[in-house]
């Protein structure tokens, strides 16, 4: 299995958030496991977007040390290999990291050390982030994805993550321009919790790669230029029914993509807050949407030519699905 949208700050587990506690002598806010999984993750039936984001304030406080930063990317590395996972692309924002003195530099700096621990084979995706006057902090994050920027075995791509519905993603062409003239590749949130206006700003950009993209269905003119370009989603059908991306998983477009041959993957976004695995995610879509074993071969592969690494990369995860 392959992984290529899978945020940090989502994936600390309870074992995870306890480990992290004790090597940097944190005492955790939860008497038990069972009050621990309450602050990590949402239940079944998420009520809000809001009470899905209020997850991520534990598990980035975790994460302000050099110590925490570096063990927890080992530790879910480690957490992925053991669910069967081949490869995986990990998406932070060292912005958010540099509430206890580190600098963004230094979160991944300890995040590359992290990586170097592991035995996954899995490659970093540096976020800026949608918000108020933190346009300095994105260029700061730009200026450091391309000083550390590899082929593979590294930071090999940046994004844009955060509230897409109130910082849409029109307001970011400057942005993006930076991106394009720095030469980085990347992948952009887009078409989650805004509409197909979204996507289209993301592909005006240059994206070959969108994070989510489920509502290009809204526009049936989009869905034939995601088709036509050969655009790369990166689908997470648990964290969109729990985050109300769609209405009704019903209509949830992921087979209407697939069957068109749109180039869709299937990913988990936020595993640990959503109580999930990729595992889990399979299943989900052969329960719910009669996925086969035939179309899952298809999303590997899809997977496989999206992912941010080598031909020879590629080639040998090629052999391995």
């Amino acid at each position: 299995m392959i992984d290529l949208h899978l945020h940090l700050d989502g994936a600390i587990t309870v074992p995870i958030a306890k480990a992290l506690a004790q090597l940097q002598n944190i005492t955790l806010p939860a008497s038990n496991d069972e009050e621990l999984l309450a602050l990590l993750s949402v239940p079944e039936v998420c009520e809000s977007l809001n009470d899905f984001l209020k997850c991520f304030a534990l598990p980035c406080s975790l994460m302000q040390t050099p110590e925490g930063m570096e063990e927890a990317v080992k530790l879910v590395c480690e957490d992925l290999k053991s669910q069967g996972l081949i490869y995986a692309e990990i998406k932070f924002a060292p912005q958010l990291h540099t509430e206890k003195g580190m600098t963004q530099d230094d979160a991944v700096r300890a995040a590359l050390s992290g990586l170097k621990k592991s035995s996954l084979k899995c490659n970093l995706i540096l976020c800026c982030m949608r918000g108020e006057e933190n346009e300095d902090k994105n260029l700061e994050t730009l200026k450091i994805a391309q000083k550390y920027l590899v082929s593979d075995d590294g930071v090999v791509a940046v994004d844009l993550a955060g509230a897409e519905a109130i910082y849409p993603n029109t307001m970011y062409t400057d942005l993006f321009d930076k991106v394009n003239e720095l030469g980085l590749p990347f992948t952009i949130h887009a078409g989650e919790a805004s509409g197909a206006e979204s996507v289209r700003a993301a592909l005006k950009f240059g994206a070959k790669r969108l994070g989510h993209g489920v509502r290009t269905m809204e526009d049936p003119a989009l869905v034939e230029l995601v088709k036509e370009r050969g655009i790369f989603l990166e689908m997470c059908p648990t964290s969109n029914r729990q985050t109300k991306a769609v209405d009704d998983m019903k209509s949830y477009p992921f087979m209407d993509f697939l069957g068109k041959g749109i180039r869709v993957t299937l990913n988990t976004d936020d595993p640990a807050i959503e109580r999930t695995t990729l595992a889990r995610e399979y299943e989900y879509m052969e329960k719910e949407f009669g996925l086969t074993k035939e179309q899952e071969k298809v999303l590997l592969n899809n997977s496989i030519d999206a992912a941010f690494t080598t031909d020879e990369v590629k080639d040998k995860l090629r052999t391995m699905v």
